[in-house]
């Protein structure tokens, strides 16, 4: 099997994770690297520049023309409306879902100075701060990770925001704090490597690495994520865990400025997580979601 990936050190270490479980169930594998259109346009914010799945698109199109049979991703990049003749074979076991707060001496959200300058390329991460100290500078920060790092090491950024689950996949060791997933709420899917192929002997293959509990926690986020119609520009969060019998699911869209938010928490059966989350996005769209989500994409060139 050909595998496709993006080229950064994060995509590569997730792609060769994904190579490993293959080749240990004698598949033989070959690595394709694809430039993707959100890797070319690194000046700007993401959400300013246009078209959908600005890391998977190309990478799709080579799996549907045949030049790619498995393509692996961060699950969290991958759109909620997906092309018919590609499936999600298989999910990894989930790494940890959180927001962390890297800085040079590790300090706490409460603990920043006014006016300090944190840096996220992320609409839900900027709402969210806006939310928890609306006296910080929030600046767009563009790069793969390691040139996330190295704007913070330079000056430019007093602290910036990250997913734990990249920086513990590279093995590095910034100093940070968690942040509170009460007030920050993870996005949907964060943490989660998703392995796409065609329908069909590929996807059964593949769905031998599947981890049904890591699958169903993101499936019931990705339902209310489309319900909403959640993308780059749209601040939301989804986050659904297992437990026992039941997944946990809260879920919530905000203003870009922070100041509005709309949120549900609730339970769904694991057994039917598919009809429970949908039941639970039906909740959150009647309480405004949805409306919320539209004036944020109205407005988002003007905060």
């Amino acid at each position: 099997m050909t595998v496709g990936s993006r080229g950064s050190p994060l995509a590569l270490r997730q792609t060769k994770t994904v190579i490993s479980l293959l080749e240990a169930r004698r598949i033989e594998t070959s690595l394709a690297i694809v430039k993707t259109k959100g890797d070319q346009v690194q000046d700007v914010p993401l959400h300013m520049v246009s078209g959908r799945g600005l890391f998977v698109k190309e990478i799709d199109d080579r799996m549907l023309s045949g030049d790619i049979d498995v393509a692996v991703h961060s699950m969290k990049d991958l759109p909620s409306k997906r092309p018919g003749g590609l499936v999600i074979a298989a999910v990894l076991p989930r790494d940890s879902p959180f927001d962390v707060l890297v800085s040079g001496d590790g300090v706490a959200i409460d603990e920043l100075e006014e006016g300090a300058v944190v840096g996220t390329c992320s609409m839900r991460r900027s709402s969210q701060l806006r939310r928890a100290r609306p006296d910080l500078v929030i600046e767009s920060l563009r790069g793969n990770l390691e040139t996330r790092l190295r704007k913070l090491d330079e000056g430019r950024y007093r602290a910036i925001v990250l997913a734990e689950a990249g920086i513990e996949r590279m093995g590095y060791r910034p100093r940070y704090s968690v942040l509170d997933p009460e007030r920050f709420l993870p996005s949907a899917n964060q943490g989660a490597i998703a392995v796409v192929t065609t329908r069909g002997r590929a996807a059964e293959a593949v769905g031998e690495i599947d981890h049904l509990p890591t699958r169903r926690e993101a499936e019931v986020e990705r339902v209310i994520l489309e319900a909403i119609g959640g993308s780059c520009v749209v601040p939301m969060a989804a986050f659904a865990r297992l437990q026992g019998g039941e997944i946990l699911v809260e879920a919530e869209v905000l203003s870009l400025d922070g100041s509005r938010s709309i949120r549900v928490e609730g339970r769904v059966p694991a057994e039917d997580h598919i009809k429970g989350a949908v039941e639970l996005s039906r909740r959150l769209v009647d309480m405004g979601g949805r409306d919320l989500a539209e004036e944020a994409v109205r407005n988002v060139g003007k905060v």
